[in-house]
C-alpha cells in the first residue's frame, strides 16, 4: 500500500545541482524530500570531476620525469593499482559530505529510489507518493553512447566505469576528442598508455587559437590523434579492433567512448506533468522553471551548460525565486569552463567568433602571452596565453586562458563577467610580484595602451610640462 508525503519541496536527483537545493531549502525550514536512485554525490563524486582530476594529479607527477630546470629525475615506476588507491580515496573523503546521514542529519527526507510524476503535482518512488508544492529535476546527464555497428556486443569504458580498471591500458582507443577524451587520454598517456584520440574535431566548443596550444601539448606528450570516425568496432576482452572511415584499422587493448552525453530523461514521466523535453533535455525559461510551472530543471538535465558548478549556479537561481520570491534569472553568456589537461584551458563569457557572431561590431581582441610573464619563465612554462575579447568601451565580452592554472587564473574574470566589470577593473589593482597573476592585470591593462601612450596623452603631457 503507498503511502504519501506533503512536502515544500521534492527534489529528484542527489548530484552538484540537486544536494545544493536540498541543503539551502532544509536549513531554511523548508520540508525536503530528497530521491537518488543511484550514488549520493552524482556523476561528479563518483565518476567526474573527483577521480577524473585525482587521476590527472597523478599523471601530472610521472609525467616530470626527465631533466628539466637543471634537476635530472629517475625514469618513474607507475603503480596503477596505488594510483586507483588514490583515486577512491579521495572519493572517500569528499563522500560524507554528499551522504544520505549528512541530509537526513539536515532533516531531509532521503528516498533511494526512482521516481517518476503520475501527475502534474506529484511523484512516485516506490511504495511512496510525494505531493509537493515545488519540484526540482536534477537528474544530470549519461554517456552518449553512439550507433557504430559492432559497439553493443564490444566491451567498452565510459566515464563511469573507467575509474574501476585494476590494470592500466596497454593501448587506450579513444572515441571523442571533447574534455573528456582529452584529459582521460593524455592522463593515460602519462601513465605510460599507448593512446589513440579518434574524433572529427578536438575541443570545438573552445577558441581553436586556444585549443591549438592544447592538442600540441598532447602530441608531444605521445598521444595520437586521427580526424576520422569509427565505422565499425568488434573484440572482446582480448582486444579491440577499430574500423576507421579513413581506412584504418585501429588495435587495442581497450575502448574508451566519449562522444558526449545525453540527459538522464527516460522514465521521470514527464508527460503526465505536462513537462516538455527534446532530445536535448528539459526545457526551461530563464527562471528555469519547465513548462509545468511548479516544476523547475537545472544541470546537465536541462542540455544548457553540462558543468557541476553550472548545477550549483542553477541551485542557486531556484531557491532565490522559490523561497525568497526574487526575480532572478540565470544568464548564460557568462558561462565559466576548464579542460584540465596539460596546460590547462579555460574561457569564460564569449569567444572571439561568437561575439563576433553575436553582432558586437567593432570588437578589440588583446593577447597576453605567458613567455612575457616573469613567474612562467622561473617555472620554466612559457607555453600559453590570455586572450580578452572586448568592446571599444573596455567592456568585457570575454576570456580564454590557455597555460599553467588556468582554472584558478579565470577565478578574477568570472567575478569580472558576473558584476559587469571593465578592463580598467583588472588593469587598475596591485598584483603581487613574481605570479602567474600578474598577467590578469598586464592583459587588461593592455587595452589602454593605446589611448596612454597616444598623439593626445602626449600633448597633454607636454602641455603640462609647460606650466611648470
Amino acid at each position: 500500500m503507498s503511502s504519501e508525503i506533503a512536502a515544500d519541496i521534492c527534489v529528484i536527483g542527489a548530484g552538484a545541482g540537486g544536494l545544493s537545493v536540498a541543503a539551502a531549502a532544509a536549513r531554511l525550514g523548508r520540508s525536503v524530500v530528497l530521491i537518488e536512485k543511484g550514488r549520493m554525490g552524482g556523476d561528479c563524486l563518483n565518476y567526474g570531476c573527483v577521480p577524473s582530476k585525482a587521476l590527472i594529479a597523478a599523471a601530472r607527477r610521472a609525467s616530470q620525469a626527465g631533466e628539466r630546470l637543471g634537476v635530472t629525475y629517475d625514469r618513474p615506476k607507475v603503480d596503477f593499482a596505488a594510483v586507483r588507491h588514490h583515486l577512491q580515496s579521495v572519493i572517500a573523503a569528499i563522500a560524507p559530505h554528499d551522504s544520505q546521514e549528512r541530509f537526513e542529519a539536515l532533516g531531509c527526507t532521503v528516498i533511494r529510489d526512482r521516481a517518476h510524476f503520475i501527475a502534474p503535482d506529484r511523484v512516485a518512488a516506490g511504495e511512496r507518493i510525494i505531493r509537493a508544492r515545488r519540484f526540482v529535476i536534477a537528474t544530470g546527464s549519461s554517456p552518449a553512447i553512439p550507433d557504430i555497428p559492432g559497439l553493443a556486443v564490444t566491451p567498452f569504458l565510459t566515464n563511469e566505469t573507467i575509474f574501476d580498471l585494476e590494470t592500466l591500458p596497454a593501448h587506450l582507443i579513444v572515441l571523442g576528442g571533447g574534455p573528456i577524451g582529452c584529459e582521460l587520454g593524455q592522463a593515460f598517456r602519462r601513465l605510460g598508455s599507448r593512446v589513440t584520440i579518434v574524433s572529427h574535431s578536438f575541443l570545438k566548443r573552445d577558441d581553436p587559437e586556444l585549443a591549438a596550444v592544447v592538442l600540441d601539448s598532447l602530441r608531444r606528450d605521445g598521444v595520437e590523434m586521427r580526424r576520422d570516425a569509427l565505422l565499425r568496432v568488434a573484440g572482446d576482452n582480448t582486444g579491440i579492433a577499430a574500423h576507421t572511415a579513413g581506412g584504418e584499422t585501429l588495435r587495442g587493448s581497450h575502448l574508451l567512448i566519449a562522444a558526449g552525453r545525453r540527459p538522464n530523461i527516460d522514465g521521470l514521466g514527464l508527460a503526465a506533468a505536462g513537462i516538455t523535453a527534446t532530445p536535448r533535455g528539459i526545457v526551461v525559461d530563464q527562471r528555469l522553471r519547465t513548462t509545468n510551472r511548479r516544476v523547475y530543471a537545472i544541470g546537465d538535465v536541462t542540455g544548457r551548460a553540462l558543468f557541476t558548478h553550472m548545477a550549483g549556479y542553477d541551485a542557486g537561481i531556484v531557491i532565490r525565486h522559490t523561497l525568497f520570491r526574487l526575480p532572478v534569472r540565470a544568464r548564460t553568456d557568462i558561462t565559466p569552463w576548464c579542460t584540465f589537461t596539460t596546460p590547462e584551458l579555460a574561457q569564460a563569457g564569449q569567444s572571439e567568433a561568437a561575439a563576433r557572431a553575436a553582432g558586437h561590431g567593432d570588437i578589440r581582441v588583446i593577447v597576453e602571452k605567458f613567455a612575457d610573464n616573469d613567474r612562467a619563465r622561473a617555472e620554466g612554462e612559457t607555453d600559453g596565453l590570455i586572450k580578452i575579447i572586448a568592446d571599444q568601451g573596455g567592456r568585457i565580452l570575454g576570456v580564454g586562458i590557455v597555460g599553467p592554472h588556468a582554472g584558478e587564473l579565470i577565478q578574477p574574470w568570472c567575478l569580472a563577467l558576473s558584476r559587469n566589470l571593465k578592463l580598467s577593473a583588472l588593469a587598475g589593482y596591485i598584483a603581487p610580484y613574481p605570479t602567474l597573476g600578474e598577467a590578469t592585470k598586464r592583459a587588461a591593462g593592455a587595452f589602454y595602451e593605446p589611448a596612454l601612450f597616444g598623439p593626445w596623452t602626449r600633448r597633454l603631457v607636454a602641455l603640462l610640462a609647460k606650466l611648470g
